[in-house]
């Protein structure tokens, strides 16, 4: 039987969790991911390969659970800053797109991305189960309430404007993941990015 890491279960558990996600992590600065195997990534997270089938039975359904497991903490955040709905909608906004961009910097969320990790986000369901769906859908919330409230301009099809706007926020965390030193600069500039597109113009006001 497999020697247990730390004090239950549980924590043995989380602790491959985390090897996992290096593993991944360090296997991508060195080659492409599609030439990734399970072979490999067992072998750098110091995994008996049949171990690692105990944890995903394939590298897809790997990258999916370590995006979902990562994505966990900040889709919780995300939902109770939508959450408050007496808050002005541009201010939730604001620390939506800091809370996202900072999980963005989180060794398994930055495997998705990452430069070149389009092959790696191809393999994560996209729509309802997508990891990330509960995020657009408070965006889209928070979006509608501040049409509602005069706070936004009425932008139309909100799905597709916040489908674009999720393209800014990721084009940030792409960049902080090329550059770590450039997060406050990158999360200042996608704020203003988004907020600027919301803004109502002013021929709206009054």
């Amino acid at each position: 039987m497999p020697r247990i890491r730390g004090a239950s279960i549980e924590e043995h558990h989380e602790m491959v969790w985390a090897d996992l996600a290096e593993a991944m992590r360090r296997l991508l600065l060195e080659r492409d991911y599609d030439s990734i195997t399970m072979g490999h990534i067992a072998a750098r997270a110091g995994l008996a390969r049949n171990t690692l089938y105990n944890y995903a039975g394939d590298k897809s359904a790997l990258v999916l659970a370590l995006t979902r497991r990562a994505s966990r903490p900040v889709v919780e955040r995300v939902a109770a800053i939508a959450a408050r709905s007496s808050d002005p909608a541009a201010e939730r906004m604001r620390e939506i797109i800091e809370a996202f961009l900072e999980a963005s910097t989180d060794q398994a969320m930055q495997l998705m991305f990452r430069p070149g990790s389009g092959p790696l986000v191809a393999e994560v369901p996209k729509g309802l189960d997508s990891p990330f769906h509960a995020i657009v859908v408070e965006v889209r919330n928070v979006v509608r309430e501040g049409i509602a409230r005069g706070e936004f301009r009425a932008v139309g099809d909100v799905h597709l404007a916040v489908e674009l706007l999720s393209g800014v926020m990721r084009a940030g965390a792409e960049h902080i993941g090329r550059d770590p030193a450039a997060f406050a600069a990158t999360v200042r500039a996608v704020r203003e990015i988004i907020l600027a597109s919301l803004a109502r113009r002013p021929d709206q006001l009054g």
